[in-house]
Protein backbone atom coordinates (compact mmCIF):
# COMPACT_ATOMS: atom_id res chain seq x y z
CA UNK A 1 0.00 0.00 0.00
CA UNK A 2 1.82 3.28 -0.83
CA UNK A 3 2.06 6.27 1.34
CA UNK A 4 -1.08 8.04 -0.03
CA UNK A 5 -3.42 5.29 0.24
CA UNK A 6 -2.24 4.90 3.73
CA UNK A 7 -3.27 8.62 4.17
CA UNK A 8 -6.47 8.59 2.97
CA UNK A 9 -7.30 5.34 4.51
CA UNK A 10 -6.89 7.32 7.88
CA UNK A 11 -8.19 10.75 6.53
CA UNK A 12 -11.31 8.90 5.20
CA UNK A 13 -12.56 7.84 9.26
CA UNK A 14 -11.11 11.29 10.76
CA UNK A 15 -12.99 12.82 7.79
CA UNK A 16 -16.55 11.56 8.99
CA UNK A 17 -15.87 11.99 12.14
CA UNK A 18 -14.67 15.68 11.61
CA UNK A 19 -17.91 16.19 9.47
CA UNK A 20 -20.16 14.41 12.68
CA UNK A 21 -18.64 16.52 14.25
CA UNK A 22 -19.72 19.79 12.59
CA UNK A 23 -22.92 18.72 13.19
CA UNK A 24 -22.75 17.79 16.45
CA UNK A 25 -21.75 21.10 17.11
CA UNK A 26 -24.46 23.00 14.81
CA UNK A 27 -27.04 21.26 17.35
CA UNK A 28 -25.33 22.32 20.63
CA UNK A 29 -25.05 25.99 18.71
CA UNK A 30 -28.86 26.06 18.19
CA UNK A 31 -29.55 24.17 21.66
CA UNK A 32 -27.15 26.14 24.05
CA UNK A 33 -25.50 29.47 21.91
CA UNK A 34 -22.49 30.67 23.82
CA UNK A 35 -24.48 30.66 27.40
CA UNK A 36 -23.41 29.25 30.83
CA UNK A 37 -23.97 25.79 30.24
CA UNK A 38 -21.83 26.12 26.64
CA UNK A 39 -18.93 27.46 28.79
CA UNK A 40 -19.33 24.70 31.42
CA UNK A 41 -19.45 21.75 29.19
CA UNK A 42 -16.67 23.03 26.93
CA UNK A 43 -14.45 24.18 29.36
CA UNK A 44 -15.28 20.41 31.26
CA UNK A 45 -14.54 18.42 27.96
CA UNK A 46 -11.30 20.06 27.63
CA UNK A 47 -9.97 18.96 30.72
CA UNK A 48 -10.19 15.28 29.78
CA UNK A 49 -9.23 15.52 26.52
CA UNK A 50 -6.66 17.11 27.16
CA UNK A 51 -4.85 14.87 29.29
CA UNK A 52 -6.01 12.06 26.73
CA UNK A 53 -3.33 13.69 24.70
CA UNK A 54 -1.10 13.97 27.01
CA UNK A 55 -1.22 10.26 28.34
CA UNK A 56 -2.37 8.66 25.77
CA UNK A 57 -1.88 10.12 22.05
CA UNK A 58 1.13 12.52 23.60
CA UNK A 59 3.10 10.40 25.67
CA UNK A 60 2.27 6.32 25.36
CA UNK A 61 1.49 6.15 21.69
CA UNK A 62 4.24 8.58 20.74
CA UNK A 63 6.88 6.55 22.73
CA UNK A 64 5.42 3.16 22.13
CA UNK A 65 4.64 3.32 18.49
CA UNK A 66 8.52 3.50 17.74
CA UNK A 67 9.55 1.10 20.45
CA UNK A 68 6.23 -1.57 19.08
CA UNK A 69 7.17 -1.68 15.64
CA UNK A 70 11.07 -1.97 16.43
CA UNK A 71 9.86 -5.13 18.60
CA UNK A 72 7.81 -6.07 15.80
CA UNK A 73 10.91 -5.62 13.23
CA UNK A 74 13.60 -7.67 16.19
CA UNK A 75 11.30 -10.25 17.59
CA UNK A 76 8.15 -10.87 15.66
CA UNK A 77 4.72 -10.89 16.41
CA UNK A 78 5.14 -12.72 19.53
CA UNK A 79 7.71 -10.31 20.70
CA UNK A 80 5.06 -7.70 20.20
CA UNK A 81 2.39 -8.99 22.24
CA UNK A 82 4.59 -9.43 25.26
CA UNK A 83 5.82 -5.82 24.91
CA UNK A 84 2.25 -4.67 24.57
CA UNK A 85 0.78 -6.78 27.59
CA UNK A 86 3.37 -5.65 29.87
CA UNK A 87 2.45 -1.91 28.83
CA UNK A 88 -0.80 -2.50 29.69
CA UNK A 89 -0.31 -3.66 33.15
CA UNK A 90 1.79 -0.18 33.73
CA UNK A 91 -0.89 1.99 31.98
CA UNK A 92 -4.01 0.88 33.23
CA UNK A 93 -2.56 1.20 36.89
CA UNK A 94 -1.31 4.73 36.31
CA UNK A 95 -4.77 5.40 34.45
CA UNK A 96 -6.14 3.89 37.83
CA UNK A 97 -4.85 6.24 40.37
CA UNK A 98 -5.08 9.18 38.05
CA UNK A 99 -8.77 8.91 37.54
CA UNK A 100 -9.25 8.07 41.24
CA UNK A 101 -7.00 11.32 42.45
CA UNK A 102 -8.72 13.90 39.76
CA UNK A 103 -11.95 12.65 40.72
CA UNK A 104 -11.82 13.53 44.20
CA UNK A 105 -9.94 17.00 43.66
CA UNK A 106 -12.08 18.22 40.78
CA UNK A 107 -13.52 21.64 42.58
CA UNK A 108 -9.86 22.54 43.36
CA UNK A 109 -9.09 21.48 39.70
CA UNK A 110 -11.76 23.55 38.10
CA UNK A 111 -11.14 26.38 40.13
CA UNK A 112 -7.32 26.59 39.86
CA UNK A 113 -6.72 25.10 36.01
CA UNK A 114 -9.68 24.18 34.42
CA UNK A 115 -11.50 27.36 34.86
CA UNK A 116 -10.40 29.89 37.23
CA UNK A 117 -12.58 33.00 36.18
CA UNK A 118 -15.86 30.61 36.71
CA UNK A 119 -15.40 31.22 40.59
CA UNK A 120 -17.12 34.03 40.25
CA UNK A 121 -20.30 32.55 39.17
CA UNK A 122 -21.05 29.92 42.08
CA UNK A 123 -24.03 28.33 39.18
CA UNK A 124 -21.34 28.06 36.44
CA UNK A 125 -18.69 26.62 38.74
CA UNK A 126 -21.03 23.97 40.47
CA UNK A 127 -22.23 22.61 36.80
CA UNK A 128 -18.10 22.99 35.51
CA UNK A 129 -17.20 20.51 38.34
CA UNK A 130 -19.96 18.14 37.66
CA UNK A 131 -19.65 18.24 33.98
CA UNK A 132 -15.95 17.42 34.44
CA UNK A 133 -16.21 14.67 37.42
CA UNK A 134 -18.51 12.67 34.82
CA UNK A 135 -16.33 13.02 31.80
CA UNK A 136 -13.17 12.52 33.44
CA UNK A 137 -13.31 8.49 33.34
CA UNK A 138 -13.20 9.20 29.36
CA UNK A 139 -9.73 10.12 29.89
CA UNK A 140 -8.73 6.45 31.05
CA UNK A 141 -11.59 4.62 28.23
CA UNK A 142 -9.35 6.78 25.38
CA UNK A 143 -6.05 6.49 26.85
CA UNK A 144 -6.06 2.56 26.48
CA UNK A 145 -7.99 2.92 22.93
CA UNK A 146 -4.95 5.15 22.05
CA UNK A 147 -2.25 2.51 22.64
CA UNK A 148 -4.73 -0.19 21.34
CA UNK A 149 -4.55 2.07 17.99
CA UNK A 150 -0.88 2.84 17.97
CA UNK A 151 -0.36 -1.14 17.48
CA UNK A 152 -2.90 -1.43 14.78
CA UNK A 153 -0.96 1.59 13.37
CA UNK A 154 1.99 -0.08 13.81
CA UNK A 155 0.62 -3.62 12.40
CA UNK A 156 -0.71 -1.02 9.05
CA UNK A 157 -4.26 -1.76 10.05
CA UNK A 158 -5.38 2.09 10.33
CA UNK A 159 -9.20 2.12 9.40
CA UNK A 160 -10.83 0.51 12.79
CA UNK A 161 -8.39 3.54 15.02
CA UNK A 162 -9.45 6.14 12.79
CA UNK A 163 -13.30 5.36 12.32
CA UNK A 164 -13.73 4.63 16.07
CA UNK A 165 -13.75 8.68 17.21
CA UNK A 166 -17.11 8.31 14.88
CA UNK A 167 -19.16 7.26 17.65
CA UNK A 168 -18.08 10.07 19.96
CA UNK A 169 -19.90 12.35 17.65
CA UNK A 170 -22.89 9.71 16.97
CA UNK A 171 -23.54 9.49 20.52
CA UNK A 172 -23.75 13.04 21.37
CA UNK A 173 -25.56 13.82 18.58
CA UNK A 174 -28.33 11.61 19.56
CA UNK A 175 -28.46 12.89 22.52
CA UNK A 176 -28.75 16.49 21.27
CA UNK A 177 -31.70 15.23 19.01
CA UNK A 178 -33.64 13.57 22.01
CA UNK A 179 -33.39 16.67 24.33
CA UNK A 180 -34.56 18.79 21.52
CA UNK A 181 -37.31 15.94 20.82
CA UNK A 182 -38.32 16.37 24.79
CA UNK A 183 -37.72 19.93 25.14
CA UNK A 184 -35.04 19.30 27.92
CA UNK A 185 -33.52 23.00 29.57
CA UNK A 186 -30.03 23.45 29.13
CA UNK A 187 -28.96 21.82 32.12
CA UNK A 188 -30.58 18.20 31.14
CA UNK A 189 -28.63 19.15 27.70
CA UNK A 190 -25.18 19.59 29.91
CA UNK A 191 -25.37 16.95 31.87
CA UNK A 192 -26.83 14.61 29.27
CA UNK A 193 -23.96 15.45 27.05
CA UNK A 194 -21.33 14.73 29.74
CA UNK A 195 -23.14 10.89 30.01
CA UNK A 196 -22.55 10.48 26.37
CA UNK A 197 -18.79 11.18 26.41
CA UNK A 198 -18.10 8.56 29.13
CA UNK A 199 -20.61 6.21 26.84
CA UNK A 200 -18.50 7.16 23.88
CA UNK A 201 -15.40 6.12 25.47
CA UNK A 202 -17.01 2.90 26.50
CA UNK A 203 -17.61 2.20 22.68
CA UNK A 204 -14.52 3.52 21.00
CA UNK A 205 -12.16 1.03 23.46
CA UNK A 206 -14.71 -2.00 22.60
CA UNK A 207 -14.23 -1.66 18.73
CA UNK A 208 -10.03 -0.81 18.89
CA UNK A 209 -10.00 -3.74 21.51
CA UNK A 210 -11.87 -6.27 19.12
CA UNK A 211 -9.50 -5.14 16.18
CA UNK A 212 -6.30 -5.72 17.84
CA UNK A 213 -8.00 -9.51 19.13
CA UNK A 214 -8.65 -10.11 15.04
CA UNK A 215 -5.29 -8.51 14.05
CA UNK A 216 -3.86 -11.37 16.06
CA UNK A 217 -2.59 -9.54 19.47
CA UNK A 218 -4.27 -10.92 22.70
CA UNK A 219 -3.45 -8.16 25.39
CA UNK A 220 -3.26 -9.79 29.17
CA UNK A 221 -3.86 -7.33 32.31
CA UNK A 222 -0.79 -8.19 34.18
CA UNK A 223 0.57 -6.83 37.43
CA UNK A 224 2.83 -3.80 36.23
CA UNK A 225 6.30 -4.56 36.30
CA UNK A 226 9.02 -2.55 35.09
CA UNK A 227 10.68 -4.60 32.69
CA UNK A 228 13.70 -2.75 30.50
CA UNK A 229 11.15 -1.74 27.70
CA UNK A 230 8.78 -0.28 29.96
CA UNK A 231 11.52 1.17 31.52
CA UNK A 232 12.48 3.09 28.51
CA UNK A 233 9.50 3.35 27.29
CA UNK A 234 8.56 5.57 30.23
CA UNK A 235 12.14 7.52 29.57
CA UNK A 236 10.43 8.69 26.90
CA UNK A 237 7.11 9.36 27.56
CA UNK A 238 7.36 12.42 29.84
CA UNK A 239 8.98 14.74 27.19
CA UNK A 240 6.33 13.02 24.56
CA UNK A 241 3.66 14.00 26.61
CA UNK A 242 4.39 17.62 26.39
CA UNK A 243 5.12 17.70 22.95
CA UNK A 244 2.79 15.36 21.59
CA UNK A 245 -0.21 17.54 23.37
CA UNK A 246 1.47 20.64 22.58
CA UNK A 247 -1.56 22.08 20.79
CA UNK A 248 -4.00 21.11 23.97
CA UNK A 249 -1.89 22.24 26.42
CA UNK A 250 -1.96 25.50 24.62
CA UNK A 251 -6.08 25.31 24.40
CA UNK A 252 -6.40 24.32 27.69
CA UNK A 253 -3.94 27.74 28.60
CA UNK A 254 -6.44 29.73 26.32
CA UNK A 255 -9.48 27.74 28.26
CA UNK A 256 -8.54 28.68 31.36
CA UNK A 257 -7.57 32.63 30.56
CA UNK A 258 -11.11 32.96 28.32
CA UNK A 259 -12.86 31.59 31.28
CA UNK A 260 -12.50 35.27 32.86
CA UNK A 261 -14.76 36.66 30.05
CA UNK A 262 -18.20 35.12 29.27
CA UNK A 263 -18.95 33.67 26.25
CA UNK A 264 -15.46 33.22 25.32
CA UNK A 265 -15.05 29.36 26.25
CA UNK A 266 -17.39 28.38 23.88
CA UNK A 267 -16.68 30.76 21.22
CA UNK A 268 -13.74 29.58 20.77
CA UNK A 269 -14.73 25.86 21.12
CA UNK A 270 -16.96 26.70 18.38
CA UNK A 271 -14.04 27.92 16.23
CA UNK A 272 -11.99 25.65 16.96
CA UNK A 273 -14.29 22.29 15.61
CA UNK A 274 -14.15 24.11 12.03
CA UNK A 275 -10.10 24.44 11.34
CA UNK A 276 -9.86 20.62 13.41
CA UNK A 277 -11.40 19.37 9.89
CA UNK A 278 -8.37 20.22 8.07
CA UNK A 279 -5.89 19.60 10.99
CA UNK A 280 -7.38 16.20 11.76
CA UNK A 281 -8.21 14.62 8.08
CA UNK A 282 -4.48 15.62 7.05
CA UNK A 283 -2.33 16.98 9.95
CA UNK A 284 -3.27 13.80 12.10
CA UNK A 285 -3.06 11.32 9.41
CA UNK A 286 0.03 12.09 8.19
CA UNK A 287 1.22 11.87 12.07
CA UNK A 288 -0.46 8.52 12.51
CA UNK A 289 1.14 7.49 9.56
CA UNK A 290 4.35 8.60 9.23
CA UNK A 291 5.48 7.67 12.80
CA UNK A 292 5.32 3.47 12.31
CA UNK A 293 6.61 3.79 8.63
CA UNK A 294 9.61 6.50 9.38
CA UNK A 295 10.77 3.82 12.70
CA UNK A 296 10.43 0.96 10.36
CA UNK A 297 12.72 2.50 7.75
CA UNK A 298 15.30 3.52 10.74
CA UNK A 299 15.28 0.21 12.23
CA UNK A 300 16.41 -0.88 9.23
CA UNK A 301 19.10 0.86 8.46
CA UNK A 302 17.31 2.91 4.95
CA UNK A 303 18.02 6.29 5.55
CA UNK A 304 17.16 7.26 1.96
CA UNK A 305 13.43 6.09 2.45
CA UNK A 306 13.63 8.21 5.81
CA UNK A 307 14.27 11.25 4.18
CA UNK A 308 11.70 10.73 1.24
CA UNK A 309 9.09 9.28 3.62
CA UNK A 310 9.27 13.00 5.80
CA UNK A 311 9.99 15.61 2.29
CA UNK A 312 6.62 13.62 0.77
CA UNK A 313 4.48 13.94 3.73
CA UNK A 314 5.34 17.91 4.22
CA UNK A 315 4.73 17.91 0.48
CA UNK A 316 1.36 16.26 0.97
CA UNK A 317 0.37 18.30 4.13
CA UNK A 318 1.05 21.66 2.58
CA UNK A 319 -0.29 20.60 -0.65
CA UNK A 320 -4.01 20.41 1.29
CA UNK A 321 -3.17 22.36 3.87
CA UNK A 322 -2.69 25.40 1.98
CA UNK A 323 -6.02 26.13 0.50
CA UNK A 324 -7.58 25.09 3.65
CA UNK A 325 -6.43 27.83 5.20
CA UNK A 326 -7.09 30.33 2.38
CA UNK A 327 -10.05 29.42 2.49
CA UNK A 328 -10.75 29.75 6.17
CA UNK A 329 -9.40 33.24 6.29
CA UNK A 330 -11.66 34.44 3.51
CA UNK A 331 -14.94 32.97 4.30
CA UNK A 332 -14.78 32.62 8.41
CA UNK A 333 -18.22 34.81 7.98
CA UNK A 334 -19.92 33.15 5.87
CA UNK A 335 -18.96 29.17 7.00
CA UNK A 336 -19.80 30.45 10.51
CA UNK A 337 -23.14 31.78 9.59
CA UNK A 338 -23.93 28.80 7.51
CA UNK A 339 -22.98 26.18 10.11
CA UNK A 340 -24.37 27.90 13.45
CA UNK A 341 -26.13 31.07 13.21
CA UNK A 342 -29.69 29.91 14.22
CA UNK A 343 -31.67 29.10 17.21
CA UNK A 344 -29.64 30.46 20.82
CA UNK A 345 -26.74 30.94 18.64
CA UNK A 346 -28.03 33.45 16.52
CA UNK A 347 -29.76 35.22 19.94
CA UNK A 348 -26.31 35.62 21.43
CA UNK A 349 -24.96 37.82 18.30
CA UNK A 350 -21.88 35.24 18.41
CA UNK A 351 -21.01 35.34 14.72
CA UNK A 352 -18.45 38.09 14.33
CA UNK A 353 -16.86 36.56 17.41
CA UNK A 354 -16.59 33.12 16.44
CA UNK A 355 -15.50 34.53 12.79
CA UNK A 356 -12.53 36.70 13.94
CA UNK A 357 -11.25 33.61 15.92
CA UNK A 358 -11.48 31.24 12.86
CA UNK A 359 -10.00 33.76 10.44
CA UNK A 360 -6.77 33.75 13.16
CA UNK A 361 -6.82 29.84 13.44
CA UNK A 362 -6.53 29.73 9.84
CA UNK A 363 -3.16 31.40 9.84
CA UNK A 364 -2.33 29.24 12.06
CA UNK A 365 -3.33 26.46 10.48
CA UNK A 366 -0.27 25.49 8.67
CA UNK A 367 1.61 25.45 11.47
CA UNK A 368 -0.16 22.74 13.43
CA UNK A 369 0.06 20.72 10.65
CA UNK A 370 3.28 20.55 9.90
CA UNK A 371 4.23 20.39 13.76
CA UNK A 372 2.43 16.65 12.93
CA UNK A 373 4.67 16.00 10.20
CA UNK A 374 7.91 17.18 11.92
CA UNK A 375 7.66 15.55 15.17
CA UNK A 376 7.90 12.19 13.82
CA UNK A 377 11.59 12.66 12.96
CA UNK A 378 12.28 13.10 16.45
CA UNK A 379 10.07 10.40 17.80
CA UNK A 380 11.23 7.74 15.66
CA UNK A 381 14.68 8.65 16.57
CA UNK A 382 13.69 7.92 20.18
CA UNK A 383 14.62 11.73 20.97
CA UNK A 384 11.68 12.70 22.57
CA UNK A 385 13.35 15.81 24.60
CA UNK A 386 14.23 17.82 21.96
CA UNK A 387 11.03 18.34 20.43
CA UNK A 388 9.94 18.55 24.73
CA UNK A 389 12.18 21.94 24.91
CA UNK A 390 10.70 23.89 21.93
CA UNK A 391 6.83 23.02 23.12
CA UNK A 392 8.06 24.13 26.37
CA UNK A 393 8.92 27.87 24.74
CA UNK A 394 6.33 27.33 22.65
CA UNK A 395 4.02 27.34 25.69
CA UNK A 396 5.83 29.85 27.37
CA UNK A 397 5.30 32.13 24.23
CA UNK A 398 1.43 31.27 24.00
CA UNK A 399 0.79 32.46 27.89
CA UNK A 400 2.67 35.63 27.90
CA UNK A 401 1.07 36.84 24.74
CA UNK A 402 -2.67 35.53 25.95
CA UNK A 403 -2.08 37.44 29.05
CA UNK A 404 -0.95 41.06 27.47
CA UNK A 405 -3.92 40.91 24.97
CA UNK A 406 -6.81 38.94 25.90
CA UNK A 407 -8.19 41.81 27.98
CA UNK A 408 -8.48 44.27 25.58
CA UNK A 409 -9.21 41.63 22.82
CA UNK A 410 -11.26 39.21 24.24
CA UNK A 411 -11.26 35.20 22.52
CA UNK A 412 -9.79 36.42 19.90
CA UNK A 413 -6.41 37.82 21.54
CA UNK A 414 -5.86 33.68 22.40
CA UNK A 415 -6.25 32.61 18.75
CA UNK A 416 -3.60 35.21 17.93
CA UNK A 417 -1.50 33.65 21.02
CA UNK A 418 -2.26 29.74 19.60
CA UNK A 419 -0.87 30.75 16.38
CA UNK A 420 2.05 32.52 17.10
CA UNK A 421 2.83 29.20 19.27
CA UNK A 422 2.77 27.23 16.27
CA UNK A 423 4.65 29.04 14.21
CA UNK A 424 7.42 29.58 16.62
CA UNK A 425 7.59 25.38 17.29
CA UNK A 426 7.02 24.56 13.65
CA UNK A 427 10.26 26.56 12.56
CA UNK A 428 12.22 25.03 15.69
CA UNK A 429 11.28 21.84 14.82
CA UNK A 430 12.56 22.05 10.96
CA UNK A 431 15.07 24.37 12.47
CA UNK A 432 17.09 21.48 14.34
CA UNK A 433 16.19 18.95 11.96
CA UNK A 434 18.02 20.46 9.34
CA UNK A 435 21.19 21.43 11.54
CA UNK A 436 21.30 17.45 12.48
CA UNK A 437 21.46 16.58 9.04
CA UNK A 438 18.05 14.67 9.81
CA UNK A 439 16.50 16.22 6.57
CA UNK A 440 17.75 15.80 3.34
CA UNK A 441 17.48 18.44 1.31
CA UNK A 442 14.67 18.23 -1.32
CA UNK A 443 15.28 20.51 -4.81
CA UNK A 444 11.73 19.31 -6.25
CA UNK A 445 10.12 20.03 -2.45
CA UNK A 446 11.27 23.65 -2.43
CA UNK A 447 10.36 24.31 -5.49
CA UNK A 448 6.84 23.49 -5.20
CA UNK A 449 6.28 25.17 -2.04
CA UNK A 450 6.10 28.50 -3.63
CA UNK A 451 3.70 27.60 -6.38
CA UNK A 452 1.43 26.03 -3.91
CA UNK A 453 1.45 29.46 -2.10
CA UNK A 454 0.78 30.88 -5.60
CA UNK A 455 -2.13 28.75 -5.93
CA UNK A 456 -3.11 29.33 -2.49
CA UNK A 457 -3.05 33.47 -3.16
CA UNK A 458 -5.04 33.09 -6.40
CA UNK A 459 -7.89 30.66 -4.65
CA UNK A 460 -8.11 33.20 -2.24
CA UNK A 461 -8.57 36.48 -4.36
CA UNK A 462 -11.04 34.70 -6.09
CA UNK A 463 -13.12 33.74 -3.51
CA UNK A 464 -12.74 37.36 -2.19
CA UNK A 465 -14.10 38.75 -5.05
CA UNK A 466 -16.84 36.56 -5.30
CA UNK A 467 -18.16 36.98 -2.31
CA UNK A 468 -17.99 40.90 -2.13
CA UNK A 469 -20.32 40.86 -5.15
CA UNK A 470 -22.05 38.32 -6.58
CA UNK A 471 -22.75 36.19 -3.59
CA UNK A 472 -22.94 38.59 -0.87
CA UNK A 473 -27.39 38.62 -1.25
CA UNK A 474 -27.05 34.66 -0.79
CA UNK A 475 -24.21 35.06 2.22
CA UNK A 476 -25.59 37.24 4.38
CA UNK A 477 -27.11 37.21 8.04
CA UNK A 478 -30.86 37.35 6.64
CA UNK A 479 -30.54 34.76 3.59
CA UNK A 480 -32.43 31.69 4.16
CA UNK A 481 -30.22 28.48 4.91
CA UNK A 482 -30.86 26.51 1.38
CA UNK A 483 -29.27 30.07 -0.26
CA UNK A 484 -26.35 30.03 2.12
CA UNK A 485 -25.74 26.28 1.55
CA UNK A 486 -25.96 26.68 -2.12
CA UNK A 487 -23.98 29.83 -2.16
CA UNK A 488 -20.65 28.37 0.16
CA UNK A 489 -20.70 24.80 -1.84
CA UNK A 490 -20.63 26.43 -4.88
CA UNK A 491 -17.86 28.79 -4.40
CA UNK A 492 -15.84 25.70 -2.43
CA UNK A 493 -16.31 23.64 -5.60
CA UNK A 494 -15.02 26.84 -7.65
CA UNK A 495 -12.26 27.57 -5.50
CA UNK A 496 -11.02 23.78 -5.80
CA UNK A 497 -11.29 24.07 -9.19
CA UNK A 498 -9.12 27.00 -9.02
CA UNK A 499 -6.60 25.70 -6.80
CA UNK A 500 -6.08 22.67 -8.44
CA UNK A 501 -5.88 24.00 -12.00
CA UNK A 502 -3.22 26.47 -10.83
CA UNK A 503 -1.51 23.79 -9.24
CA UNK A 504 -1.14 21.65 -11.56
CA UNK A 505 -0.23 24.14 -14.20
CA UNK A 506 2.51 25.82 -12.57
CA UNK A 507 4.31 22.42 -11.37
CA UNK A 508 3.30 22.87 -7.77
CA UNK A 509 2.08 18.91 -8.22
CA UNK A 510 1.73 16.78 -10.63
CA UNK A 511 -0.94 13.88 -11.89
CA UNK A 512 0.95 11.82 -13.26
CA UNK A 513 2.56 10.85 -9.94
CA UNK A 514 0.06 10.54 -7.65
CA UNK A 515 -1.74 8.04 -9.99
CA UNK A 516 1.65 6.11 -9.73
CA UNK A 517 1.12 6.71 -5.83
CA UNK A 518 -2.24 5.08 -5.69
CA UNK A 519 -1.38 2.14 -7.46
CA UNK A 520 1.79 1.41 -5.98
CA UNK A 521 2.56 -0.87 -3.66
CA UNK A 522 5.30 -1.27 -0.87
CA UNK A 523 8.44 -2.46 -2.15
CA UNK A 524 10.50 -4.90 -0.43
CA UNK A 525 13.27 -3.45 1.64
CA UNK A 526 15.73 -3.27 -0.25
CA UNK A 527 14.60 -2.05 -2.97
CA UNK A 528 13.07 0.91 -1.21
CA UNK A 529 15.56 3.95 -1.73
CA UNK A 530 15.41 7.49 -3.39
CA UNK A 531 16.78 5.71 -6.60
CA UNK A 532 13.44 4.20 -7.45
CA UNK A 533 11.78 6.33 -10.11
CA UNK A 534 8.46 5.67 -7.85
CA UNK A 535 10.19 7.41 -4.92
CA UNK A 536 10.04 10.86 -6.54
CA UNK A 537 6.98 11.51 -4.42
CA UNK A 538 3.18 11.84 -3.63
CA UNK A 539 3.07 15.31 -5.13
CA UNK A 540 6.32 15.38 -8.18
Amino acid sequence: MSLLKKFATVSSGTMMSRLLGFTREMFMAAALGTGPVADAFNAAFQFPNTFRRLFAEGAFNTAFVPLFAKEIEANGLEGARRFSSEVFGVLFTVLIGLTILMELSMPLLVSTIIAPGFADNPEKFELTVGLATIMFPYLMCMSLAAMMSGMLNSLRKYFAAAVAPVFLNVILIGVLAYAWYEGHDGRRIGNALAWGVLAAGLVQLGIVWLAVRRAGVRIRLRMPHFTPNVRRLLWLAFPAAITGGITQINQLIGTAIASGKASAVSSLGYADRIYQLPLGVVGIAVAIVLLPELARALKAGNLREASNLQNRSVEFTLFLTLPAAAALLVMAEPIVRLLYERGQFAADGSTQTVASILAIFALGLPAFVLIKAFTPGYFAREDTRTPMYFAAISVAINLSIALSIFPSLGAPGIAIASAVAGWVNACMLLGVLIKRGHWGKDAALLSRIPRLLFAATAMALAIWYVQETVAAPYIASGAPLIAKASAIGSIVVGAMIIYFAVAFGTGGADLGAIRRNMRRKSAPKAAQTSDDPDDSGILP
